[in-house]
């Protein structure tokens, strides 16, 4: 190691075979200092773990971990990592007044009654743009990036949908009617009515 340090600094100093006289590096080239250092220790070998599989190269040419669904209160962190956007809290608000109007929305609670996920989907995407479009004025720059970015609104889509169409289908699957009895329920309403005959 220090042969190959010291002829490595001598080789700038040399000249190139046949093209000049001879010199003497005496005082030119001279190795003083040699120090080795043990910085740290460690292993770098591979440990056994669940790979995350890869898509195929893309239009860029590059692989990448295909994504998992995220919450929707995390949507914003994903559209800044994805595009390099500086949202805020207060833009994930907006979403979330999105999906909470979708899911008032009667026409989607029907189709979401009947219709599994992607059938849905054909639905909410139509009232979705008409909730953006209605919402034009509290948030133009989402507006704007979602009516002119189609992979912007493809994110977008796809965790609102999967988010609403969960939400729905949760309210379809609890019960509808009380547990109270039926003649629990008449007896109630016949001791209501004799006090306001009463009154």
């Amino acid at each position: 190691a220090r042969r190959y340090t010291f002829l490595r600094h001598l080789g700038t100093k040399l000249p190139k075979r046949g093209t000049g006289p001879q010199y003497n590096f005496d005082e030119d080239v001279r190795l003083e200092y040699y120090r080795l250092q043990k910085i740290a220790e460690g292993s770098i070998s591979l440990h056994d773990g669940q790979a995350k599989p890869l898509d195929g190269p893309k239009e860029m040419g590059s692989g990448k971990n295909r994504e998992e669904d995220v919450p929707l209160s995390r949507l914003i962190d994903t559209i800044n990592q994805r595009f390099g956007t500086e949202f805020t809290e207060a833009d994930q608000l907006f979403f979330d007044q999105i999906a909470e109007a979708a899911v008032e929305d009667e026409t989607l609670q029907q189709a979401a009654l009947v219709n599994p996920e992607d059938k849905f989907a054909l639905v909410f995407n139509r009232v979705l743009e008409t909730l953006f479009v209605e919402r034009l004025e509290q948030n133009e720059d989402i507006f704007g990036r979602f009516m002119n970015d189609g992979e912007f609104q493809s994110i977008v889509k796809a965790q609102l949908l999967g988010e609403v169409y969960r939400r729905l289908r949760k309210a379809i699957q609890k019960p509808q009617f009380s547990t109270v009895e039926p003649e629990a329920s008449l007896r109630m309403v016949a001791e209501d009515g004799a006090n306001y005959d009463a009154g």
